[in-house]
């Protein structure tokens, strides 16, 4: 079997857990107008002090996000991967992606999803996985039904993702479960 912080390979992308290394190509990607739509501004402080917690939930709970980069020329993508999260009083993977808006409407966010759920049932079948976005984001809602994820009902971020800014945190959001 793999180690959980093996690559994960798929037909167009290389998944590596997220590093020291990132920091660079996670600045430029958190840069784009259309990612900060939905994540808010990450200055560059914001995203040193989130990839050092990455790095160490990788350490801690062998589960994190990963950096997506194109299989043919090593380019960004974007990330995604795993949060292990507490869902009111319940252990979870929350699965989530962010896709650099040149890259948008080309699969690569199910793809990577994809890969996902597969990692997850070799290295953690024991945890139920959730999704969840605005309720207004419908691209991401169709990705999570695209993988087979149902709507199980809305819920307020606020305190389930730490070091994380966005521009609605307490907003309601939509609940997917596999």
């Amino acid at each position: 079997m793999p180690a959980p912080t093996d690559p994960v390979r798929t037909a167009r992308l290389v998944l590596t857990p997220i590093g020291a290394d990132d920091i660079h190509d996670l600045t430029l990607l958190y840069a784009d107008p259309e990612v900060a739509y939905w994540t808010g501004p990450w200055t560059g402080r914001t995203v040193a002090a989130w990839t050092a917690a990455m790095t160490a939930r990788w350490a801690s709970d062998g589960v994190g996000k990963w950096m997506a980069r194109d299989r043919a020329d090593g380019s960004l993508v974007g990330r995604g991967g795993f949060t292990r999260i507490d869902l009111d009083g319940e252990a979870v993977l929350e699965l989530g992606w962010v896709v650099r808006d040149a890259r948008t409407g080309r699969g690569y966010a199910t793809e990577l999803g994809r890969a996902a759920l597969t990692w997850a049932g070799t290295h953690h079948p024991e945890l139920p996985i959730v999704a969840f976005t605005e309720v207004h984001n419908h691209a991401s809602r169709a990705v999570m039904e695209r993988l087979g994820m149902r709507p199980a009902g809305r819920i307020r971020r606020e305190g389930l993702v730490e070091g994380r800014p966005g521009l609605h945190p307490d907003a309601p959001f939509a609940l997917y479960r596999t």
